[in-house]
């Protein structure tokens, strides 16, 4: 497989597992909100660190199905993930990302590069094809 269609394929693997890690946790935290006292408020870290988890996971995956460059392939599919959500959140909620959120997501970038390198050297050897 040529590199344009194996990159393509690791950033979408990667932006795959970032959105079901996301999805899983958003049920399993939406039910321990209704049915515990837990407020939104206490579960703001956990969700934080989740969240850095499943983009260092998307990351991982994506550097190794691309089997080189990790940090650019990482790079790019945090970037796209950004890119959903800003759409997302502008198109559907008609607002644009906050400071924080601003912050939030160049950690994802820094931690989806960090994964993609990881990626790269313990990975790449399953996904050769």
């Amino acid at each position: 497989m040529d590199q344009p269609k194996r990159f393509g394929k690791a950033i979408l693997y990667g932006l795959i597992t970032i959105f079901s890690i996301a999805l899983v946790v958003s049920f399993l935290f939406t039910f321990l909100l209704k049915f515990t006292d837990l407020t939104e408020e206490s579960i703001y870290f956990p969700l934080l660190i989740l969240s850095f988890l499943a983009v260092f996971i998307g990351g991982l995956i994506s550097g190794g199905i691309g089997q080189e460059k990790g940090w650019f392939i990482g790079g790019i599919t945090a970037l796209c993930y950004t890119l959903i959500i800003a759409l997302f959140q502008y198109l559907g909620y008609a607002s644009s990302l906050s400071t924080s959120s601003l912050l939030h997501h160049l950690g994802f970038l820094i931690t989806a590069m960090v994964g993609g390198m990881f990626g790269v050297n313990t990975l790449s050897k399953n996904f050769k094809s």
